[in-house]
Order: C-alpha cells, then structure tokens, then sequence
C-alpha cells in the first residue's frame, strides 16, 4: 500500500482530501503546518508528498528541500492557486515532481498520484531502455504535447494563465515551432472552448479577396460573387478568430481589422448592413512586430490591440528535453496514418536526433518521423534511412544528455550538471532519468557537489 503525507493548513480541506485518498487504499497521514511535517519526513518514508505551496510557517519550496533531503525517492506534488503558479514552477525547477492548481476536483489528484507513484516505481527501466519517454499529456482535441523541459513548463504556465481571461494573445515563434497548436490549447482552456476556434493564414489571402475572407460579401458585389460568403470574422463569432503569421497583412486591411476589433463589428462587402461579433483575437508571427512598427510596416496602435499578452513559444532546440516527447508522439500519429506499426527509435537515431540543431522545429521533426515510418521495413526506425545531414549529426563531438553507453555515463553526468548549475533535478530530467537514479549514479561515481 502505498504511503502519502499531505501537508494542508485548511483542516476540512485535508480532512476531505485524506477520506477521499483512503477509500482508494491509500495509506494517508496529515500535517497541519511545515514545522508539524518535518518531524514525520524524517521518522517515515512517503511514497508521495501533497504540499500547499503556501504554510502558515513555511512556503513549500523550503519544506521541498526538507523532504529530498531525508528521502529523494518520494515524489512531491505542490498544490496552489493561480496566483502562486509561478511559486509551483519554481518548485518543480527545484525537483517536485508536479503541481495542481486549485480548485481541482478528485480525478485530478489521483491521476497525478498514480503518474507520480509510476514514474517512481519505473526508474530503472527508464535507465536501462532509452527509448521509454515519460508519458505524453496531451489535449485531445487538438493534439497539444506538454513537455518537460524549463521552457516547456513556462509556456504552458503562460498558456494556463491567459486561458480563462479575454485577453488578445499575440504568439511570437520560429516557424514550425507549433504556434497554432498553443493558440488551440489557448482556445480549448477558455471559457469560449464549446464555440469555433477558426485559424486564418494571414499570407495565404490574395490582397484583392482579403476583405471578403475576413468580413463576407453579399452576392453581386463584384465580379465573380455569385453567392453571399460568410467571412472569417462571422465564422469565429463566440469563439476564438487565430490570425497565423499576423505581419503579413497589407497596411490597408490592417486599418479594417483595427475598426472591427475597436468596434465589435463588421460590414460584409457590398452590404449596408452592420453586423455584431464576439471574438477573441490570438495573432502569431516569426517576425519581430515591434521592429516592423518602428519601420512603419505595421500599424502600432493595431501591434498594441494584438498584444494584451505575448507568449514567446521556444525553438526546438532549447527544448532537447522534450525532443523525444514529440518523436513517439508523432510516430504514433505516423503509425495511425499510414497504417504501420513502428515501434520506436535505435539507439544511434536518437543520438543523432539529439545532436541536430532542427531549424525547421516541430514541423521538420514531424515531417522526418513521418517519412521514417514510411520507410520503415523493421520494428524500429534506423539510422540509414534518416536524411544524411540528421544521419551526419549522429557523427558530431555535441553532448547529448541521455545515459547511451556505459563508458560515458560519468561524463554525461558531469556535463548535466554543470549545464543544469547543480541542480540534480533538472539535471535528471536533462538524463531522461528520474532523481533517485541520478542519487544512485552520484554515489557510485563517488560524484559530490
């Protein structure tokens, strides 16, 4: 039976909590406060601990360290508001294993229980199969991988903070980074979910129909309408209107978009009629926007509209820790589309994955996996049939972080470390190993810092 401790200064709160994880065959102890838990970190191992991020004594960070001190295998989970997420971030940075925001109903916290109970429970496996990821959470609807790294969590924080409001969002990325998968997320975490969510690819709109793309016609108002169009705008109405590479707009429909989102309103062509809307605008572009202000290239007073809120989605490249979280991801999307039933990756491909640079982010990793599975004859996707200049990439002196070989293991570890400034869990993470394991490895290679 497996043992949590939850640490909850609301007293019916952890009442409720504590009932609750008994009649799932929990073992359940409670503490009132950080000074009343220490004690009984250090008499008993916990599987599991559920820490307020905020005690009456102490914030949850302080006790975190309490705890991987007396045991590194327990697995924290950090409970907190909205308004303390950037606290819970910093927590995980420091080696929680998650947080969950309150309010948050029981499935929630005995779904995150069991993952953190199984990642525990798995970590020698992790170690000795490369190839075995942590478990991708995903939406749905719309296909949204969560990674793991220090870039991932803060845009997703970003993403979970916006969501509920009605604030423009402008999303600022490289292309392929996968700006329209975070502009969906945003949508389906609204209160506008259940509404349309209508992507629009601001420079694939001849200038000459642009007006009738976002606004609708009437039949007969030029040459070649011969049936009233329903525009953009119209088609998002109660949802969410995502305006992909935003900086490609002429400067003419630029001023008709800034009228329809001052005024909530808009006029199909060759219409007299007026017609209300209620959208939330998220923009997206590759370019700096701000510079195309200054060069006068962009309206500013429509730049300042769009941008209530800016989120930067990273490159893949400052997300290596993620790198395999998409692999299998899209291998399994691959293997669903074509009909195939490809296992994973060798060991030389995900080193030759780890060591490319990816200019073309999401959408090229996407695209190799694809092909791969195409090609595939055997279980497993092989170096000889990867591109050569992703091939070649397995060949370079770039570390990667991932324990391949033996021979290597201390260097890798070394190396983690160092990058990761000493910080053992994000360091684990940078392994693809789970902190016990690195605990382990430290002592064994008679490593201290």
């Amino acid at each position: 039976m497996s043992k949590i401790l939850i640490v909850e200064d609301d007293v019916a709160f952890c009442t409720m909590l504590k009932t609750f994880l008994q009649k799932k065959d929990y073992e359940v102890v409670t503490a009132f406060s950080g000074n009343e838990a220490v004690p009984k970190i250090k008499q008993d191992v916990f599987d599991v601990v559920l820490a307020d991020v905020r005690l009456p004594d102490r914030d949850g960070i302080t006790l975190l360290e309490e705890i991987l001190k007396s045991n590194p295998s327990t697995q924290v989970i950090i409970m907190t508001g909205y308004a303390e997420i950037n606290m819970a971030v910093n927590a995980i940075k420091q080696g929680a294993f998650d947080y969950v925001s309150k309010p948050f109903n029981p499935d929630t916290i005995l779904q995150t229980i069991e993952k953190a109970l199984s990642a525990s429970s798995n970590a020698t496996h992790v170690l000795n199969q490369v190839k075995v990821v942590p478990k991708v959470t995903k939406n749905v609807n719309n296909s949204f991988v969560r990674g793991v790294s220090d870039a991932s969590k803060k845009l997703n924080e970003y993403v979970a903070l916006v969501a509920p409001t009605r604030m423009s969002v402008l999303i600022v990325g490289d292309s392929g980074t996968g700006k329209e998968y975070v502009a969906s997320s945003i949508h389906k975490s609204s209160k506008r979910s259940e509404k349309p969510f209508v992507p629009v690819d601001c420079g694939a709109i001849p200038k000459e129909i642009a007006s009738s793309e976002f606004f609708g016609h009437i039949k007969g108002s030029f040459t070649g309408a011969v049936n009233d169009k329903v525009g953009h705008f119209e088609a998002a109405n109660g949802g969410t209107l995502f305006l992909d590479e935003i900086g490609n707009l002429g400067y003419e429909l630029q001023v008709q978009l800034l009228r329809a989102l001052q005024e909530r309103k808009i006029k199909p062509v060759g219409s007299n009629k007026e017609i209300e809307v209620d959208i939330r605008v998220i923009a997206a572009t590759n370019e700096d926007l701000s510079n195309a202000v200054k060069e006068g290239d962009f309206r500013e007073d429509l730049y300042h509209r769009l941008n209530e809120f800016t989120i930067k989605v990273p490159p893949l490249k400052d997300r290596i820790e993620d790198l395999m979280l998409f692999a299998n991801h899209f291998l399994e999307e691959s293997n669903m589309e074509l009909d195939k039933n490809v296992v994973g990756f060798t060991d030389e491909v995900l080193e030759a994955f780890k060591k490319y640079d990816w200019p073309g982010n999401l959408r090229e990793l996407k695209n190799i996996v694809k092909r791969s599975v195409l090609l595939s004859q055997k279980d497993m996707i092989t170096l000889d049939i990867l591109p050569t200049d992703i091939a070649n990439a397995s060949k370079s002196t770039k570390h990667t972080y991932g324990l391949f070989k033996n021979q290597n293991e201390q260097e890798l570890i070394l190396d983690a470390l160092e990058k990761a400034n000493g910080n053992k869990a994000k360091a684990a993470r940078m392994l693809s190993i789970d902190r016990k394991t690195l605990y382990n490895k430290l002592k064994q290679y008679d490593i201290s810092l």
